[in-house]
């Protein structure tokens, strides 16, 4: 009997010992690096960089299903900042549901006197598959927009969907809801091909319907936007 117990006991322990290793294994932590430049900097149908090139990097730490990182680009307001995001959060799975909550904080270098560009932002969203591709939802919301102009949501539905090895098309509509006048609609609908495991290509038609009229500088007509980004 008591060879059993001992036996038992053994089994039990290299169980629990098999289950932590596992554990420890699923949770263990994971750093990815991005690094790529395009032709324009578009952000909910707007060109952040004055119509001209970005140049970007970042870096992401996971843990099981929590995140946290951290991304730079340069921007071009009228003159030249770079734009920092922190974000945190977590992607939980609701049955064929993959959902995404975070909290990202915008900030920007070489701010004069009033600019008040930085702001926080919460984030819902979620995509199930679709035959071979997906089909996602999003919704953004900051109390204090960019420029201290008061609370925004902007909420989009997005999809993806493999056309041949390495090629895939994908694209999204949204609504960008402001306090005060200003609500738009922006889309784009672009073909990504995967060069290797590292490096991507990504060519875009970006476009809102804001009237051209409104917009002299012309951040929100409709362009092409070809881009090469290396994830590793």
């Amino acid at each position: 009997m008591k060879s059993v117990k001992l036996a038992a006991a053994a089994a039990t322990a290299t169980a629990v010992l098999a289950f932590g290793a596992a554990a420890q294994a699923q949770d263990a932590p994971s750093v990815s690096f991005n690094v790529g430049a395009a032709s324009d900097y578009m952000f909910r149908g707007i060109s952040q960089t004055d119509s001209k090139a970005q140049v970007y990097g970042g870096a992401d730490l996971g843990i099981g299903t929590f995140y946290a990182g951290v991304w730079l680009s340069n921007v071009d307001f009228g003159s030249d900042h770079v734009e920092y995001d922190l974000y945190a959060g977590f992607k939980p799975t609701l049955g064929p549901v993959a959902l995404d909550v975070a909290l990202l904080r915008y900030g920007y270098t070489n701010q004069e006197s009033g600019d008040n560009f930085d702001f926080w932002e919460a984030k819902l969203a979620g995509s199930v598959p679709a035959g071979s591709g997906t089909i996602g939802a999003a919704v953004f919301y900051t109390p204090e927009n960019f420029g201290k102009t008061g609370q925004a949501t902007y909420v989009e539905v997005n999809g993806s969907v493999p056309l041949m090895d390495k090629v895939s098309v994908s694209g999204a509509i949204g609504h960008q809801a402001l306090k005060g006048d200003g609500d738009y609609e922006t889309w784009n609908l672009g073909v990504g091909y995967a060069i290797n495991d590292v490096f991507g290509l990504d060519l875009r038609y970006w476009d809102t319907n804001i009237k051209k009229s409104d917009d002299p500088s012309k951040i929100t007509s409709g362009r092409v936007v070809v881009g090469l980004k290396a994830a590793f």
